[in-house]
């Protein structure tokens, strides 16, 4: 496997491997790596999709990729997912899979038509005082220290990053910036997470400095992610002749592993109540899903809160059976025995009827009801104990959603402190209660909020124990490589598997870079891997961010006078000059 870029190999078609016939395949987990894993064996692979068994615990497929509507408690999105243009693989994937919604098209070009006649940006990032604006007015508010501890950060070494924290690399100056405000909320970032995420995100999202204010960097789907994505690639894999086995726990995987040579040679699952399993040989592939961020989750409704669940984790104790086989295998505990640090909690509020929209009109600045647009990413509450953030996505958000109703995803980062209306910590409040903490940083009367909540809304709260744990400082080695060095026929997919771009996890990208070059790797596919987008090499982009780091102003040249005009005086007319003055640096 290799990586490229470029039309010459996006392009190309490669040729049928020789060996390909004689194999079988076999997917732990039913989540967007593994059915795009089966996709890239079909398509690039060119396997007999029949020849493909994808095996799931849950009753239907797409993992954290989720968008139901529960009949008692109502419609449910345990999180969002924030697309952008160069998000290689996945489009790489998608441009082959047909559209459900628009005849002859594929998923790519109805999201690329989508984005086009309908491009994202918000109107107000942040709210304060009770749904006031919090006036960031799109500026960083980052101090010269601030500024080139983020410098440092990008130019250190990844070895140097490892195993820290964001609050020993950053001081408390950048930690009050808007830049943190935005980033945290954005990405769901802990000042206890890792400093090596941050760096890698640092690089792998620099052309979008400038849109993190106003998400204009950021793309949507039409529906829920379900919908949008897993339904039209799940549809097409049945027509591909993939078998699903639903209900089924992968519960344990045997390995060969001598002199260097590693071969998987049985998976053992539950099916219902009874033990069951394969042999594999050689020829049978094998990959795995590994960790879960939504593993446990638990859905209260409106008058019920949601349970941390701390018990047995099926998905987190299938990597600890594998990891036990060989050092290769990862650590699944650096990542999975921390939930007091990756916990936190969301809620999918479903308007009733009109009075709760007009609030949500006010703050977005725009028609909930018009079919477009509406937040275009999360609005964060400045001043929230819980640090809230909430948006709303086009609506409808489900295809079977009615049209006066909307549905608003809200979550917070810090699940265990009393609210500001609600005097209780949201891991211990219901869905009304949660909805009034809402409500009250909408701007709504205090005096309305109980009725409001009440009857204006129904509301589904998620408590997800693991749902940050890929963000846990860790260093080289605590993720296993997607193929572990001497494997014959197995990989690691998904966000835990380790690959060797310079990608970052907690993207729908990632999930579908990983299967990626696990198949290309284990079938020796005669086509490049598409490469990161390499706008951290790119000189344009770093003169951009630069200036949009500092808001604006010019960088501010060291020594005298006389020597600061020498020496715009030796750029002024060159391409250098050309490009720090495109950037307003100078």
């Amino acid at each position: 496997m290799r990586y490229t870029s470029g039309n010459y190999e996006a392009f190309a078609r490669p040729r049928k491997p020789a060996d390909v016939d004689r194999k079988t395949a076999w997917f732990v987990g039913a989540g967007l790596a593994s059915l795009s894993g089966a996709a890239f064996l079909i398509r690039d692979g060119q396997m007999d999709g029949s020849k493909i068994t994808i095996l799931e615990r849950l009753r239907l497929p797409g993992g954290a990729l989720d968008g139901i509507k529960e009949p008692k408690k109502g419609f449910v999105i345990r999180g969002g997912r924030e697309m952008e243009d160069h998000f290689e693989a996945l489009w790489d994937l998608f441009r082959s899979i047909p559209s459900d919604e628009i005849e002859g098209a594929s998923v790519l070009d109805e999201f690329y038509w989508l984005n086009k006649d309908d491009p994202n940006s918000s109107l107000q990032r942040a709210t304060e005082k009770q749904g006031q604006d919090a006036h960031t007015d799109g500026l960083f508010a980052l101090s010269e220290k601030a500024q080139k501890e983020i410098v440092k950060v990008f130019l250190a070494p990844r070895e140097e990053m490892e195993n820290k924290r964001i609050d020993e690399v950053f001081s408390t100056e950048f930690l009050k910036s808007n830049f943190w405000l935005y980033w945290r909320t954005m990405f769901a970032f802990e000042e206890w997470h890792s400093a090596l995420e941050m760096k890698l995100y640092l690089h792998r999202f620099i052309h979008h400095i400038g849109g993190l204010p106003d998400f204009s960097a950021l793309k949507f789907t039409k529906y829920n992610q379900y919908e949008s994505l897993v339904l039209p690639l799940y549809k097409w894999l049945l027509g591909q002749g993939v078998v699903f086995r639903f209900s089924t726990e992968v519960t344990d995987v045997d390995f060969d592993i001598r002199d260097g040579r590693k071969q998987a040679t049985r998976i053992h699952w539950l099916e219902g109540a009874e033990a069951g399993g394969t042999d594999l040989t050689e020829d049978d592939l094998l990959f795995m899903t590994i960790g879960s961020l939504t593993e446990n989750s638990d859905n209260g409704d409106h008058h019920t809160p949601a349970k941390l669940d701390e018990g047995p984790a099926p998905a987190w104790d299938l990597w600890r059976r594998i990891a036990a086989n060989d050092p290769s295998f990862g650590r699944p505990d650096v990542f999975g025995a921390h939930i007091p640090e990756t916990k936190w909690e969301s809620a999918t509020v479903t308007t009733l009827d009109k009075r709760i929209p007009a609030y949500i009109e006010k703050i977005a600045k725009r028609d909930p009801f018009s079919g477009k647009v509406v937040t275009g990413g999360v609005v964060s509450v400045k001043d929230s104990s819980w640090l809230m953030s909430w948006t709303v996505n086009r609506q409808p958000h489900f295809k079977l959603q009615p049209a006066d109703q909307i549905v608003v995803w809200v979550y917070s980062l810090f699940v265990d402190v009393p609210g500001d209306y609600v005097k209780k910590p949201m891991a211990e409040c219901t869905g009304e209660e949660i909805t009034q903490e809402w409500l009250y940083h909408m701007g709504v009367p205090v005096e309305e909020i109980p009725e409001l909540a009440a009857t204006g809304a129904k509301t589904v709260p998620v408590m997800m124990p693991y749902v940050t744990a890929f963000f846990m400082p860790r260093q080289a080695g605590d993720r296993p490589d997607v193929v572990p060095d001497g494997s014959v026929n197995f990989a690691f997919i998904g966000q835990f598997a380790e690959s060797k771009e310079r990608d970052c996890i907690f993207t729908t990208e990632y999930s579908v870079r990983t299967p990626m070059e696990a198949v290309y790797t284990l079938l020796d596919i005669e086509r490049g891997v598409p490469e990161v987008f390499n706008s951290t090499y790119d000189v344009r982009k770093l003169l951009a961010a630069t200036s949009r780091l500092r808001d604006g102003a010019e960088l501010e040249l060291p020594g005298p006078a006389l020597f600061r005009k020498w020496l715009l005086g030796k750029v002024d007319d060159t391409e250098i000059g050309e490009l720090l003055k495109e950037n307003h640096l100078i």
